[in-house]
């Protein structure tokens, strides 16, 4: 292209200087191809030359898809097109996430001199943001900011709400928002023609457009009113609802500041088993209840409420398998694809069961002797340490996993209940012996729990990590700052998956404590 430069005439540098360029960035599933085709019908409906180019991201949510459009001034028959955006040199940019936006100012598409910066403020996780262990959520408003600053016009909103709440999708938000902004010198008439022209979802893509309309122009934006919330309805055999009723009076009988959370914890430990593993789970908590101070709000409680509900309700095969096969789950999917009845759709689970993770199932102590054998552990290895990918959609992959959903009257028996009781039963007492001198140390250490998650390796890392934290707990036992090193010790653990800022904590203890 630099060459081509170099020997335009006059009137052709001034028509490459004339080209609007337009920039959308999305990622998969937020319609930017749609996008680009509208914008591209536009421009040519009002006898503009016009060129689309689009360069893949890398994945889902590691690089957005890069669409790039340039419109000929009017009158410009056969201009000379550039197939991608260089820094410095967009006049509009439209971002269907605000991360996105971010990216761009970083890469220098996004200029004071020039750029109309039109970005959605919704947010939609990156890989990156999700593999932190703790809280990697990047800060929206510092992107926010430094829009404001790069860009020469700025317009936001809620695109996403915006056109869910009209029953459409994102791009036709955008393309509203593109409409209202005036940076196109096109009528508002010629951008919902080329929606009609589309014959897709006409009305709710229409709907959507004139929100996102309205949004860039100060409309405000009064959002759709959400129905309350419903009490999950309990249901089952007689019997079983007369043992519920019996344990929800013991949860009314606890400190009222815990009871709401210790409700959700019932329910989420008999869902996972039944209601005698519910009784287990109120006499834990009954027994933390009983040593907690009314002065300090009963925080051990509500505390112990919901990280005892977390550790008992463990992730193993059985439970992966059971929330696989939840009706539920397959509403879920056909909500979030937008499929119809009348379509057909494929779903695949990957599964990779580790040798210890078949050891785990096995019963307490045979489960045991194959995991202390280093053969049979290989053999374990060497026949299931593979990925699988079974069609849940099909009724062979499904009774597969539902059948191992089946399991859970069996789970009380294998090994890794007996692992998971256990380590629930030491990490209690350790609460316990707390509590008797130091009540903020309790408390931090029943917070720790929340390293543990997931299964696998990602259950593996999480346990290594807690381990690690409640040595240091001991390190720091009896000194007056012990429940604010504990509770940096688990921040630390939470920055990052290898567990390198846990590893440079526990050296600062390890210098003052040895």
């Amino acid at each position: 292209m630099t060459r081509m430069d170099s020997v335009m005439t006059p009137q052709g540098a001034d028509s490459a200087r004339a080209i609007t360029k337009l920039v959308v960035m999305a990622v998969g599933g937020q319609g930017g191809g749609v996008l680009t085709g509208w914008i591209e019908a536009v421009a040519r409906a009002a006898g503009r030359a016009v060129q689309a180019t689009s360069v893949a991201g890398v994945a889902q949510r590691t690089g957005a898809t890069i669409y790039y459009i340039e419109i000929a001034p009017e009158g410009v028959a056969a201009p000379v097109f550039s197939l991608a955006p260089a820094a410095g040199d967009v006049d509009i940019l439209i971002a269907a996430e605000l991360m996105e936006a971010g990216r761009a100012i970083q890469r220098g598409f996004v200029t004071p001199d020039r750029t109309v910066l039109i970005a959605s403020e919704h947010r939609a996780l990156a890989v990156s943001e999700k593999m932190v262990p703790g809280n990697g959520i990047a800060r929206a408003e510092e992107v926010m900011a430094a829009a404001g600053i790069a860009a020469q016009r700025f317009l936001s909103a809620d695109m996403e709400q915006l056109a869910v709440d009209k029953g459409s999708v994102i791009s036709a938000s955008l393309f509203g928002a593109l409409a209202g902004s005036g940076a196109l010198p096109f009528p508002r008439e010629a951008f919902e023609a080329a929606i009609r022209a589309s014959g897709k979802g006409v009305e709710a893509s229409l709907a959507a457009f004139a929100a996102g309309f309205d949004a860039v122009q100060g409309a405000v934006y009064v959002p759709q009113a959400k129905a309350p919330k419903r009490a999950p309805e309990v249901t089952g055999p007689a019997s079983a609802l007369i043992d519920w009723a019996l344990l929800m009076d013991r949860v009314k009988a606890l400190p009222k500041p815990a009871g709401d959370i210790a409700c959700a914890g019932l329910q989420k430990v008999v869902a996972f088993q039944d209601c005698a593993y519910g009784t287990a789970y109120l006499d834990h908590l009954e027994r933390i209840a009983a040593m907690d101070d009314p002065a300090r709000d009963h925080v051990l409680t509500r505390e112990a409420a919901k990280h005892i509900a977390n550790a008992m309700a463990y992730d193993d095969v059985i439970r992966v398998a059971e929330r696989k096969t939840r009706a539920a789950r397959r509403g879920r999917i056909d909500a979030e694809m937008g499929r119809s009845s009348g379509q057909g759709m494929q779903v695949t689970e990957f599964l990779h069961p580790r040798a210890d993770e078949i050891a785990s199932m096995l019963p307490a102590g045979l489960g045991a002797k194959v995991q202390a054998s280093e053969a049979w552990m290989a053999r374990l290895d060497r026949w299931f340490n593979r990925g699988r990918r079974i069609r849940s959609d099909r009724v062979s992959g499904f009774l597969q996993l539902y059948l191992l959903a089946g399991l859970r009257g069996y789970r009380r028996r294998t090994l890794r209940h007996a692992q998971e009781q256990a380590h629930l039963a030491a990490w209690l007492v350790r609460v316990t012996q707390a509590r008797q001198a130091d009540y903020d140390l309790a408390v931090e250490l029943l917070r720790c729990r929340r390293l543990i998650k997931g299964y696998s390796d990602t259950h593996a890392r999480g346990l290594s990590k807690f381990d690690r934290v409640m040595a240091g707990a001991g390190m720091v036992a009896g000194r007056a700052d012990a429940a604010d090193w504990v509770r940096r010790l688990r921040e630390a653990a939470l920055q990052d998956e290898e567990g390198k800022a846990l590893e440079g904590a526990l050296r600062t203890v390890r210098s003052f404590a040895e």
